[in-house]
C-alpha cells in the first residue's frame, strides 16, 4: 500500500508544470510593477505635503532674520546718537566707529541695500531709521512701514 501511494505522488509531481525563470531569477523574488507604482505614489503624496511647509518655513526664517537685523541697526543708530549727538550720515559710519562689525545683509534681497530714513526734525541730518529695500509679500516691510 505504501508503494502505491508513493507511485501516485510521483506521478502527480510529473504532471506539475515546470517553473518559469525570467532573466535567471527564481520565481517569487523581486517586486511587481504595481507594487513599485504604489510606493512611488506614496512618496509623491508625502512630498506634496512636506515641500510647501519647507519653503514656507524658509520664508518665515528670512523675515525673522530681517527683523533682527533691523533691530540691531536701529540699536546701533541710537547708541551712535547718544554718544556723538548726531545721527550717522551712512550706515558705513556705524561700522567705521565700531558700533557694528559690518552692515547686516538683508536676507530678503541678499544685499546690504537698506533704505535710510532721514530724521523728521529739519535741523538734523543723517540716518534716523532704516527699512528694507524690498517689501515682502503683503505690501509692507518687516518693520511695518
Amino acid at each position: 500500500m505504501v508503494t502505491r501511494v508513493r507511485r501516485f505522488q510521483t506521478s502527480l509531481l510529473a504532471l506539475r508544470p515546470p517553473r518559469l525563470r525570467v532573466f535567471g531569477a527564481s520565481a517569487g523574488k523581486g517586486f511587481t510593477l504595481i507594487e513599485l507604482m504604489v510606493v512611488m505614489v506614496l512618496i509623491a503624496l508625502l512630498l506634496t505635503l512636506a515641500v510647501p511647509r519647507y519653503f514656507g518655513t524658509i520664508d518665515t526664517g528670512k523675515q525673522r532674520v530681517q527683523l533682527q537685523n533691523i533691530s540691531a541697526i536701529r540699536d546701533a543708530i541710537d547708541k551712535y546718537y547718544g554718544d556723538v549727538g548726531k545721527y550717522p550720515e551712512t550706515l558705513q559710519d556705524l561700522v567705521d566707529k565700531r558700533y557694528l562689525r559690518s552692515v547686516p545683509i538683508d536676507p530678503i534681497t541678499g544685499k546690504t541695500d537698506w533704505v535710510s530714513i532721514p530724521p523728521t526734525d529739519p535741523n538734523l541730518t543723517g540716518v534716523y531709521d532704516i527699512r528694507s529695500a524690498k517689501a515682502p509679500e503683503g505690501g509692507t516691510n518687516a518693520n511695518g512701514s
